[in-house]
This record gives C-alpha cells, sequence and structure tokens, in this order.
C-alpha cells in the first residue's frame, strides 16, 4: 500500500505505491479548496485517540519494516506467493473496514476494468517485483530503490501530464536523485558486489507507481465510491491476477513456517490495509502535502531494520546515496508558488 507509493489522490482515493504511497506533486488534493479546511479542522477534532504525529511515526515504521517482511516472506515462499498473500490480506482488512461501515464495493464495468489495470501496475507488478528483487539484493536497497519512485513519476509526468510544467528545480532534483542511485549503487566501483538484475527489478517496481498513478489519475478521476471502497476492490482485482500467476508459475507450499508466514500476513494487513487506511486519515486530517512526508523516512527505516534485525551489510554510500536521492525526490516534488486571493 501502495503505494505502495507513490499515491496517486483521486477524489481521496490513494494507490499503493510501494509498500507505502507517494502523494506526486501534480495530484489534486482529495477534498475540494472549500472543504479542506474545514476537513482538517474537523479531523483534527476527530482524529482518534492518537495524535497525528503518532500515527505518522507508526506508518512510517510499518512501511519501512514491510521491505523487511518481504525478505523474510521469500525465505520459505515463491516471490509470487509472498506478493499474493501481501494483496490478499491487505483486501481482507479493507473488506472488513467496508462491512463495519456498511459501505458498497464500487459498481461499473468500466469502473471495474479500470480497477484490473490499476491492480496489475499498482500491487501485482510492483509487489512482484521487489519479492523477485529481495532474493538477490538486501532489503535496505530495496528500499531505497522504492523511493526513486517520486523521479520516475516527475519524469514521466513531464511527457504524460500537460499541466506538469517542467522548472530548473525540478529538473536539478531529478539529475540530483538519479546521481543518489549510482552513489547506492556504487558507480565508481564498476558496482560490484551489486545483483543487477535484483536491482533492475526493484528499481522497475518503482517505476510502475507512477505509470499506475497516471493511469488511474486519468481514467478513474471522479468515479463514485469511498477510497477504502476502490482500494479494496483494487486489492481483490490484484488477489485474483496473483492467485493465477501463482498457480501457473509456481507449487503449492508444502509447509508455513512460522515467522516467512507471519510475516507474510503482517505484511499484507498492516503494511498494505491498516497502513492505507491510517494514510487516508492523515491526508484528510493534516494535507497530502505533509502526509506525502512520510515517503522520505521510509528508506531510513528500512536500512536501520535491515542492518539491526536481518545483519545487512551497511557501507558509507548507502546512506550517503539515500540521503541524495531523498533530497532529489523532495526538489522534484516542489512547484512554483500560486498566488492566493485575497
Amino acid at each position: 500500500m501502495s503505494y505502495e507509493v507513490d499515491t496517486s489522490t483521486v477524489r481521496g482515493m490513494s494507490a499503493p505505491t510501494t509498500p507505502g504511497p507517494t502523494l506526486p506533486a501534480a495530484s489534486p488534493s482529495p477534498a475540494s479548496p472549500t472543504t479542506t479546511a474545514a476537513s482538517t479542522t474537523t479531523g483534527r477534532r476527530r482524529g482518534g485517540l492518537l495524535d497525528w504525529r503518532v500515527r505518522f511515526a507508526i506508518l512510517s515504521v510499518v512501511w519501512g519494516f514491510s521491505f523487511l517482511l518481504i525478505k523474510v516472506g521469500t525465505e520459505a515462499y515463491a516471490p509470487f506467493q509472498v506478493a499474493l498473500g501481501r494483496v490478499l490480506f491487505g483486501a481482507l482488512a479493507l473488506l472488513t473496514v467496508l462491512l463495519v461501515r456498511r459501505e458498497p464495493l464500487p459498481r461499473g464495468l468500466r469502473t471495474w476494468g479500470h480497477l484490473t489495470v490499476a491492480a496489475l501496475l499498482l500491487n501485482t507488478a510492483p509487489f512482484s517485483l521487489f519479492a523477485y528483487a529481495e532474493l538477490s539484493i538486501p532489503s535496505s536497497l530495496a528500499g531505497i530503490c522504492n523511493a526513486t519512485s517520486p523521479l520516475w513519476g516527475m519524469a514521466l509526468s513531464l511527457v504524460a501530464l500537460s499541466e506538469d510544467r517542467p522548472t530548473r528545480r525540478r529538473f536539478a532534483g531529478l539529475g540530483l536523485g538519479f546521481l543518489g542511485v549510482l552513489t547506492v549503487l556504487g558507480a565508481w566501483q564498476g558496482f560490484s558486489g551489486v545483483d543487477a538484475k535484483g536491482t533492475a527489478f526493484a528499481l522497475l517496481a518503482s517505476l510502475c507507481y507512477p505509470i499506475g498513478w497516471i493511469y488511474v489519475r486519468r481514467t478513474l478521476a471522479g468515479t463514485p465510491g469511498s477510497p477504502v471502497a476502490l482500494t479494496g476492490g483494487q486489492l481483490m482485482v490484484s488477489t485474483l491476477q496473483l492467485a493465477l500467476v501463482s498457480a501457473a508459475f509456481t507449487s503449492a507450499p508444502s509447509s508455513f513456517p512460522l515467522w516467512p508466514t507471519l510475516s507474510v500476513i503482517a505484511l499484507g494487513a498492516l503494511g498494505t490495509g491498516m497502513a492505507l487506511q491510517m494514510q487516508y486519515g492523515l491526508v484528510t486530517e493534516v494535507g497530502p502535502t505533509t502526509a506525502q512526508m512520510v515517503t522520505y523516512f521510509i528508506p531510513v527505516i528500512a536500512t536501520t531494520a535491515g542492518v539491526l534485525v536481518l545483519g545487512e551489510q551497511l557501507h558509507w554510500n548507502t546512506p550517503v546515496g539515500a540521503a541524495i536521492v531523498l533530497a532529489g525526490a523532495a526538489l522534484t516534488q516542489t512547484r512554483p508558488g500560486a498566488r492566493r486571493p485575497a
């Protein structure tokens, strides 16, 4: 959950981008200007038992640990099976919310057709690619590759979205971000010690998110239904897609080891289901600009978790390169200041 993201926000619908959504600079606010202030004030009053900062921290940790959970899950299950468990338990979590709220799933063949494509781009493909990538690369590197999603998004939006005008600052951010990627991979050493195939899979997974966001923005804007209903339907379709792929290309697991099984369940129920629900609340309460900042904490937490829990090696170029990537991504999200009416 995207998203699990790079998040696309279409009437509040957040498409999961890598494990966690990222709000692209060009995405519209989930509420109209006339309701944003009111909803934010109401959200602060009705934010629940936990302050939004606490929930922001929890969300960062959950999505940061998602890459560790993927790594543990692949110790016992095939990558397609890990991705299948992720969307299955994520869908069950969101469907439970819908059941409690008595909200219906989306309707209309056209809507479900677009959700099918969105599920492929935002869940089925990237979740599978990240799982395959972590067969051969550390979870920390996968988390850093995930942070390149805003860079890909900016590059694609310049071509696909006419309202996203290039600026010198955003071009500088794009160049700086990919310089950070080269630093992480140790380009001056000829990329020695880095598995090219696994890294390519992780970068391709990150590229899937902005492609999916652009598709969702062009096809599902204005679609009736709550964010939970739309995302729940999307995860249901992804579950069907991955069930078919897993049946065709993998054999059923002969055993269900405890820790890998719990990792896959947590990855879906918490990292995809609960986290998305929490992110919706943050967007409503503090706005998309603040909520998207969770993206910049994910690679830090993913790297820390990989080193401390899994014992992954950390060289100087990894944190330095990650910092450069995040700085570049932050620059790509800046937009020229708009005049405010008196």
